[in-house]
């Protein structure tokens, strides 16, 4: 059985800017960053902690610097070491309020998709760090000499805003003319893609919603 240990003084708190920094990593990484916040909030040392969930300080060591996954077992330890549930350490680990992300245009992510060594450039727009995708959001660019396009099949709803050129799109069995400034929004469940295009290149943003 854990036991739960006396603070002692003198550790000092994360900034707010380290936390905006810790709520971006992998999950290992936040377990742990969220453990050495706790620990640290009670002013304790990596040896009081480790005594009190009944293993070494240093694994505790590596738990909380994100080297070493911690089991089920383990986490019970720790969070009844340090006065807490369990369910209150997966709370804070998984807490999305407040967050906000913004990506440069130099750090923006060219991914492979059906149709990219045909000419087609993905440009991926965010990152979703969390268990299930949300939204994904790609600024697409094609040009006339495409060998190709593909046809696409997904859940969720799909939304498209033409930025440039001129393109037939297909939704089914219907076909869609796009041109700078129009939105176009869609059921993914329908086999969709671009069929023809009417200008040299074409760009728009195309934005995938998953339901929950």
């Amino acid at each position: 059985m854990a036991k739960v240990v006396k603070p002692r003084a003198g550790a000092a708190d994360p900034t707010p800017e380290r936390l905006t920094e810790l709520a971006h990593m992998p999950i290992d990484q936040r377990i742990g960053a969220a453990i050495r916040r706790k620990r640290l909030a009670l002013r304790l040392t990596l040896a009081d902690l480790a005594s009190g969930a009944e293993m070494s300080a240093a694994m505790l060591s590596r738990i909380e610097n994100g080297q070493a996954s911690a089991s089920l077992d383990v986490l019970e330890r720790l969070c009844g070491a340090l006065g807490q549930s369990i369910a209150a350490l997966f709370s804070e680990v998984e807490s999305k309020k407040g967050e906000a992300q913004l990506i440069l245009a130099e750090d923006q992510l060219e991914v492979v998709r059906t149709g990219t060594k045909h000419g087609h450039t993905y440009r991926l727009l965010s990152y979703h760090r969390g268990p299930q995708k949300i939204f994904e959001p790609f600024l697409i660019e094609m040009d006339k000499d495409s060998e190709s396009y593909p046809r696409f099949s997904h859940p969720g709803t799909e939304f498209i805003y033409m930025l440039e050129g001129e393109m037939d799109y297909q939704f089914g069995e219907r076909r869609f003319t796009l041109t700078p400034g129009d939105a176009f929004t869609f059921s993914g469940e329908v086999e969709h893609g671009p069929a023809e295009l009417r200008s040299e290149k074409v760009k728009f943003i195309s934005m995938i919603i998953y339901a929950e």
